[in-house]
């Protein structure tokens, strides 16, 4: 709840500053913060995730068509709730998450990817896209 009473902070900043555009998208993120928190749908940081995975796939749905016009925007939304999430691991950070994980576990087939999968993702806390923890681990399990 903490991240939705911030989220709420800056609409109130944003409108205050006479910044229409900004209050529009900061209310999309509150309305999906509250509906999450209402439904007891997980984290506020899986919230922030998923929706800025849903506006890069949408910006990226947009250019394949040619509408550059219709990405853009989804790509400003993106940055925006970027700024709400955790730093990004970096690729050495996570690359010594995945080692310990999979040392820890014995792992040593890409047929374990799902177990080292599940032991890596509560330790990188939303910090690192699943994808980027995914190719993580097939790089260190293909050895």
């Amino acid at each position: 709840m903490e991240l939705l009473v911030r989220v709420q902070s800056d609409v109130t900043t944003a409108l205050k500053a006479g910044d229409r555009e900004r209050a529009g998208r900061l209310r999309l993120v509150v309305s999906e913060l509250q509906k999450a928190a209402k439904e007891g749908d997980g984290l506020e940081i899986d919230v922030l995730q998923r929706e800025r995975r849903r506006r890069l796939e949408s910006a990226r749905a947009y250019r394949d068509a040619g509408r550059e016009d219709l990405a853009a925007p989804e790509e400003r939304e993106a940055e925006l709730i970027e700024g709400y999430l955790p730093a990004q691991l970096s690729d050495d950070e996570l690359a010594v998450i995945v080692k310990d994980a999979v040392a820890e576990l014995g792992a040593t087939s890409p047929k374990e990817l799902g177990k080292v999968m599940s032991a890596v993702m509560p330790k990188v806390g939303g910090r690192a896209d699943g994808r980027r923890v995914s190719a993580a681990v097939k790089e260190v399990l293909a050895i």
